[in-house]
């Protein structure tokens, strides 16, 4: 495995891995709010590629070794009122980051795989761009809808502390975030938590801003329930029973906003890969769009 970085269009360029075949199926791993493609647990991109798949994985916009915006961050009461500058991006242009990366790549179409924030980018990818989709798992995320899929206030306090200046305090604010979001059903390794955030932080230093300019890009977006629809790939959405970053009610809502989806609910999932999740999580992945390519090719 080795990191490219790719010119994505817009004047952006995405930092991305590709491992496996290159003759296999495309998979595509989108990760969510302010994590890192190195967030993606290594047992499940390997349980992926040993199950016929070429993986990529990639850091979106704003964090790890892709571009960053150069608007400030936005303030607590543009967050609140969803009143942005106008530089501020939103989940389209995201979307439209991770089409540049299939089309540059040469990739089209993909199994897209979406986990928290990179649920509603692959969503509204499979929405503006069916073409490049071939399946679609939507992972503990929601639409946008202000009645579903909302964060608890706990962990809305958590989010909203003052950033982390080095690499221990990051690890120790990514402890305590995960250790109160985190699956209640599955054991964490609070170490290995920290040790992913030390990484995350070598890599990007500054994430704080990216992260703050990502979670105004959710809020910009607004609602997306009327784009669901128009999604024709088919689709698994998976949520864990208690989520405390984003309400189980944001998984029932996508599931039935997007026409033929199926939602499956992990009993002890919460907003996390745990270890004990990881092979039940590759086998709905892989079992879903093998499914998807055997209808694909019948039609």
């Amino acid at each position: 495995m080795s990191e490219e970085i790719v010119d994505v269009g817009g004047a952006v360029t995405l930092c991305c891995e590709r491992i496996g075949d290159p003759g296999q199926a495309p998979l595509l791993l989108i990760m969510g709010l302010g994590q890192q493609l190195t967030a993606w647990p290594q047992t499940l991109v390997g349980g992926l590629v040993d199950r016929g798949f070429h993986v990529i994985r990639f850091d979106n916009r704003d964090i790890g070794r892709s571009t960053h915006a150069s608007n400030r961050p936005p303030r607590m009461r543009e967050l609140l009122t969803g009143r942005f500058v106008a530089e501020q991006y939103d989940l389209y242009d995201m979307a439209r980051d991770t089409a540049g990366l299939i089309k540059a790549l040469d990739l089209e179409p993909v199994h897209a795989v979406g986990v928290s924030m990179g649920g509603m980018i692959a969503q509204t990818l499979a929405a503006e761009y069916p073409d490049r989709v071939s399946s679609l798992v939507s992972i503990m995320s929601s639409t946008g809808s202000r009645t579903a899929g909302w964060v608890a206030p706990s962990t809305l306090r958590l989010l909203l502390q003052k950033p982390a200046r080095d690499r221990e305090a990051a690890a120790e604010r990514a402890a305590l975030m995960f250790g109160h979001i985190g699956s209640y059903g599955f054991p964490t390794d609070p170490d290995e938590i920290r040790e992913r955030a030390r990484l995350a932080f070598d890599r990007d230093p500054k994430a704080a801003a990216g992260t703050a300019r990502q979670m105004a890009a959710i809020i910009k977006a607004g609602d997306r329930t009327r784009d669901l629809r128009r999604i024709t790939a088919p689709t698994v959405v998976v949520h864990g029973d208690r989520d405390r970053m984003v309400h189980p009610s944001g998984g029932r809502a996508t599931a039935r906003a997007i026409p033929g989806a199926r939602l499956e609910t992990i009993r002890g999932l919460g907003h996390d890969v745990p270890a004990g999740a990881i092979e039940r999580l590759t086998e709905l992945i892989a079992a879903h769009a093998h499914a998807a390519q055997r209808q694909q090719a019948a039609a």
